[in-house]
């Protein structure tokens, strides 16, 4: 008869070894995945609204109308157009595949934190509902950001075509843009909660962060260059103002954060080869007991003459 199998006692501090890391792994994907295709098979059939609301920032800025090269403000146009048979079935799950990334980040943010927060210690397990909390309308925040900038950038590029030019834009190459841009931005937003989480597990300490402002405004300036298809001045502002305050105020939560460490251990912030500083202040040091105990095994515990001093616990100087 087989016995059945021992249930494995769960640790408090996550400690597990590798098989188990990476079986926690494979679940926490295979759930943030397969939320992922659900939301996009529920997307698939708003296909006609999702593709209102994707292509409504283009088609109001340098959209064509009536076959005309130049729009009504005197500004080149585009027309959005398919060069293959495949390619109106291919941007439909394009579209869909995006609209499932965004509306299941709740559930893929929860799993990716929920992973992580078995290596903090048991009080700090309760940032994971907060992280998704939080980083899920930074996300959003990201995403919508780069959603409504989009106009302003296709005025900005389509400004270069020469005049008596029709420009014509192909459908799957717009959402390739669109795609990228709501991911970076979406992902850059998420900035400060990989700065809180380092803080949280001891990686980096708020102090350093707040150190390291100046590379960070540097940094977060050429992101934005980077990022932002038209590289004009309002929209890396537009990126890097938003970043640059979320980046702050990060910075004053792993403050406070540290604060509070601090005064739970005065030693946190010591190094591990770093002596902690001694406490000298003396005591008063309380009576000593003089009632007998037993002593040892072989030892007699003596009288009270000057040949034989009495013991205290048992015990005598030498001893």
């Amino acid at each position: 008869m087989l016995k059945p199998a021992r249930k494995q006692e769960k640790n408090d501090e996550g400690r597990m070894p590798l098989l188990d890391h990476l079986r926690e792994l494979r679940n926490r994907l295979l759930k943030a995945v397969l939320a992922i295709v659900a939301v996009t098979i529920v997307a698939a059939f708003f296909q006609k609204e999702i593709y209102d609301f994707l292509l409504r920032p283009l088609l109001t800025s340098v959209g064509c109308r009536d076959g005309v090269v130049t729009a009504v403000n005197g500004r080149p146009c585009a027309l959005l157009k398919t060069d293959t048979l495949m390619a109106p079935f291919t941007n439909a799950l394009k579209v869909a595949l995006m609209s499932g990334v965004l509306l299941a980040t709740p559930v893929w943010l929860y799993q990716l934190w929920a992973f992580v927060a078995p290596g903090l210690h048991k009080g700090e397990k309760k940032y994971a509902y907060a992280f998704v909390v939080v980083g899920v309308p930074l996300f959003l925040a990201g995403s919508y950001l780069a959603y409504s900038i989009l106009p302003q950038t296709a005025e900005i590029m389509l400004g270069f075509s020469p005049d008596n030019v029709q420009n014509q834009i192909g459908l799957d190459s717009y959402l390739d843009l669109l795609t990228r841009m709501v991911i970076v931005f979406g992902l850059a937003f998420e900035l400060p909660l990989l700065l809180v989480a380092l803080n949280m597990t001891g990686v980096v300490s708020g102090k350093r962060m707040l150190g390291w402002w100046r590379g960070m405004i540097v940094g977060l300036t050429a992101f934005a260059a980077i990022a932002t298809p038209g590289g004009e001045p309002v929209s890396m502002l537009l990126l890097a103002g938003p970043l640059a305050v979320l980046y702050f105020i990060a910075t004053g939560f792993s403050l406070l954060n540290d604060k509070r460490k601090k005064r739970r251990d005065p030693d946190a912030e010591l190094d591990d080869d770093e002596a902690s500083v001694l406490d000298l202040t003396p005591e008063p040091v309380g009576a000593v007991e003089s009632v007998a105990r037993p002593a040892l095994p072989g030892q007699s515990t003596g009288s009270a003459d000057a040949s034989h001093p009495q013991r205290l616990n048992g015990y005598d100087d030498i001893t």
